[in-house]
């Protein structure tokens, strides 16, 4: 096994800016990971780089600074399947934080029933070179029977070039299926590349639901570039957002883990207002999907 890099990296800025765009009322961030404090909640002993604890408290006082009252807090390998963390983040969220599990295929229903009451809405596997993947695609859709009961979805982070070989067996899931990232296409090849095509043709089955996040990974960025413009990653997400209004989802990716570079969240907040432009819009986006998706509380 190799031994993750113990030099502790920073993954989001302690002082963002200030966002320009005021965001709506009950605004949700639907894809955040906490890290640690590691001297309570240790890392996974194989995970890929060690991170600066980045815990509830700074995660809290960010959204605060953001103007985002809701939060979807999603499991980071970097903990590996103790969510311990997570579920800590949304007992202490004050029913405005829930979250997205990390979980082998052998876990228990006792443990799945566990942590759906706990406030975890589904259920997260990766295919990414960098992530070690906890079973094949048809073992997952056939794992999806057993979240069915349970409210349950399944979340699938995966690279771009995979989609073509994952929609078929992932449109037989039982629950519905949240992309990640915009499926990590890459925006520098446009709308009409095939990657981002499959994407746009799987989510029209009602069954597939897709988080407008990750312009900063998807976009191409110049090294040393002081303030990123992310407009590659931007164009893309628009058109999902006026294409598939219903079933767009966004989220910062907070605390920025195995980046490039490390982006500033109020620029990513700011992008919204050209990735929704129209206020009645970014409240379908922020507000409404995450409402109706999640079921938070009134």
């Amino acid at each position: 096994m190799n031994r993750p890099d113990p030099s502790p990296r920073l993954t989001f800025m302690p002082e963002p800016g200030t966002p320009a765009l005021a965001l709506p009322r009950g605004a949700c961030d639907t894809h955040v990971h906490v890290f640690g404090p590691s001297a309570r909640f240790p890392f996974d002993a194989g995970r890929n780089f060690t991170p600066v604890d980045a815990p509830k408290e700074t995660l809290y006082a960010l959204h605060r600074h953001l103007g985002i009252e809701r939060c979807v807090v999603v499991q980071s390998a970097v903990h590996g399947f103790d969510n311990s963390a997570a579920e800590d983040a949304i007992a202490h969220g004050g029913g405005r934080y829930l979250g997205v599990a990390l979980a082998p295929l052998s876990v228990a229903d006792a443990e799945l029933r566990r942590l759906a009451a706990a406030g975890f809405r589904g259920v997260r596997f990766n295919f990414m070179k960098h992530l070690v993947s906890a079973g094949g695609v048809d073992e997952i859709v056939a794992f999806t029977r057993r979240l069915a009961p349970l409210g349950m979805h399944l979340q699938v982070h995966f690279e771009s070039s995979l989609i073509h070989g994952l929609a078929g067996a992932l449109a037989q899931s039982a629950v519905p299926v949240v992309i990640d990232h915009m499926g990590r296409v890459d925006a520098a090849q446009g709308t009409d590349h095939a990657d981002f095509s499959a994407l746009r043709q799987l989510l029209r089955n009602p069954l597939f639901r897709v988080k407008v996040s990750g312009i900063d990974r998807i976009s191409r960025i110049t090294p040393g570039t002081a303030s990123p413009d992310y407009g590659e990653g931007i164009a893309l997400a628009a058109l999902l957002v006026r294409e598939f209004p219903e079933r767009c989802l966004w989220g910062s990716d907070w605390p920025h883990p195995n980046h490039t570079h490390v982006p500033d969240d109020a620029v990513l907040v700011d992008a919204l207002s050209r990735i929704a432009p129209d206020p009645q819009a970014r409240e379908q986006l922020l507000v409404r999907n995450p409402q109706t998706f999640y079921r938070f509380e009134a």
